[in-house]
């Protein structure tokens, strides 16, 4: 949790799924370092790692979905990529 989301209410900080995945995860590392540095109040502590939780879903979910829509060029054709097979045909 950064300094400045410590001194604001539940309401005031950005809702995680509308944000950007570079936002979130720049956010997510932020929250990490706060909980290594063991210098956060038990009930911050508890705060901070649930949001890293939703923030951690939600930048997996983009990437899932980011990887959905990546294209592979195959014989001048454009056709979706499938995690599965890779870039096999």
């Amino acid at each position: 949790m950064t300094q400045s989301q410590r001194g604001k209410s539940a309401s005031k900080i950005e809702p995680v799924a509308g944000m950007k995945f570079e936002a979130a995860l720049a956010e997510l590392e932020q929250i990490v370092l706060h909980l290594e540095g063991g210098q956060l109040a038990l009930e911050e502590s508890i705060a901070a790692y649930r949001r890293g939780s939703e923030l951690r879903a939600h930048c997996q979910q983009l990437l899932s979905d980011a990887e959905q829509r990546i294209q592979v060029l195959e014989n001048g054709v454009l056709r979706d990529f499938d995690p599965r097979q890779g870039d096999k045909p």
